[in-house]
């Protein structure tokens, strides 16, 4: 080759490679910072490996419902989530709850059920507590009273915290969802509100309740978002995920966005900051998904994400007629995103009969370990007019299930 050949040869080389690395720079600096990306050379792309189901946990809330010796316990229901108290008590939280006695079976229809009574006292949240893996009481309910009427607060994700920063007392502080009665298709209340509660320690006695989110001036209530489904701690920051109805507003899928919070400081709104797609901004919040396009990715409206590994891990129901039945996951190397998935689903079991589908996958931190993660789903009746007619003919249904699962890196 003429050596003016190889000069030209050389020197494209060199512009190349020159470009290359402005161009990684470039994309480098686009990335999210504030520590956004903490997962490091440890993040990896993650799937469910394995999971099995936790009969133990399913069969002691079984028990603990079927009880028939008080009439104001818990007897089932959904929107499960808990948390762990410094006393090693364990604090399930819960939203629609049906309390009442229930009476052994044969049922009124002659069905080997466990049933109740068709005027069984349903109340909007409860909270039943747990010590060395057995349920023992259930909290005075509702616990938190409506804020208004035709409203009402179904709690979400807990953290105990310091009273105050750098205080030695601790309280617990739980993420709660204020809806509003509403028209079709919000029958499950329009998206108002989300606030954070405030309970003392060790009596769980709630002190206090403020507002963090306040959603009713947004006109689209498919495009309100409510916070708390699930959070995570990491590097100083309290993650908060939430999402909207996006599923009422017939897309097949909701979609996920992200808050954080200073740790320790989640019952101070002015604390709070968004994700508004480039940045975490404070004053007028301008929201961002940080995953879902409404169609093939995306949401449901409660999900879960926990940390595996330097990985973020998210569960969720899968999208379109799926989403009745199997979970699916996504895996990130930051709360707000790039999410890659959704990756291989599984199917818990459900009871038989056809006519009940899986919602809510919650991840339960306190009660996993050893590489793996314990998640529950809650099950209801798909027709909503005769849910409370069918949750009462058999009382097992509205009640959560649990699994055990492995999620691990994928080759």
């Amino acid at each position: 080759m003429p050596d003016d050949a190889r000069a030209r040869q050389r020197t494209g080389t060199g512009l190349g490679l020159l470009l290359a690395l402005v161009l990684a720079a470039v994309l480098l600096t686009a990335l999210p910072d504030d520590g956004d990306r903490e997962g490091g050379g440890a993040c990896a792309p993650h799937s469910v490996a394995s999971w099995s189901a936790h009969k133990d946990l399913t069969a002691e809330f079984a028990r603990y419902g079927d009880d028939p010796s008080r009439t104001d316990d818990w007897t089932g229901g959904d929107g499960t989530h808990s948390v762990r108290l410094p006393d090693g008590r364990v604090l399930w939280l819960f939203s629609d709850t049906y309390l009442g006695q229930v009476h052994a079976p044969p049922n009124p229809f002659g069905e080997s059920f466990t049933w109740r009574e068709a005027s069984a006292p349903l109340v909007r949240n409860s909270a039943v507590v747990m010590r060395d893996g057995r349920l023992q009481r259930t909290l005075p309910a509702p616990l938190f009273p409506d804020p208004a009427p035709n409203q009402w607060r179904w709690p979400v994700a807990a953290r105990v915290e310091p009273r105050s920063p750098g205080s030695s007392e601790q309280v617990l502080r739980v993420l709660l969802w204020v809806r509003t009665a509403g028209q079709s298709p919000w029958i499950f209340g329009v998206p108002t509100a989300t606030e954070v509660a405030t309970l003392s320690l060790p009596e769980l006695r709630v002190e206090s309740v403020v507002k963090v989110l306040d959603q009713q001036l947004v006109p689209d209530p498919s495009r309100r978002v409510l916070f708390g489904t699930t959070l995570v701690e990491e590097d100083g920051w309290t993650y908060v995920f939430g999402g909207d109805d996006g599923q009422a507003a017939s897309r097949p899928v909701s979609r996920a966005y992200a808050a954080r919070v200073p740790k320790g400081r989640l019952g101070e709104p002015g604390a709070w900051r968004y994700w508004d797609g480039s940045a975490w901004s404070k004053a007028k919040p301008r929201f961002r998904p940080v995953l879902g396009d409404g169609r093939r990715t995306g949401v449901g409206s409660a999900f879960s994400v926990a940390r595996v590994d330097g990985t973020y891990v998210l569960f969720t129901m899968a999208a379109g007629t799926d989403g009745l039945t199997s979970v699916t996951s996504y895996w990130s190397c930051s709360p707000v995103g790039p999410w890659h998935g959704p990756t291989k689903d599984f199917s818990p079991a459900l009871p038989p009969g056809g006519q009940v589908a899986a919602y809510n996958p919650q991840v339960h931190p306190e009660l996993s370990g050893g590489g793996r993660l314990v998640l529950s789903y809650d099950v209801n009746w798909l027709d909503p007019g005769g849910a409370a007619a069918q949750l009462s003919r058999n009382v097992s249904l509205y009640r959560p299930r649990f699994v055990t699962l492995r999620a691990a890196p994928t080759r």
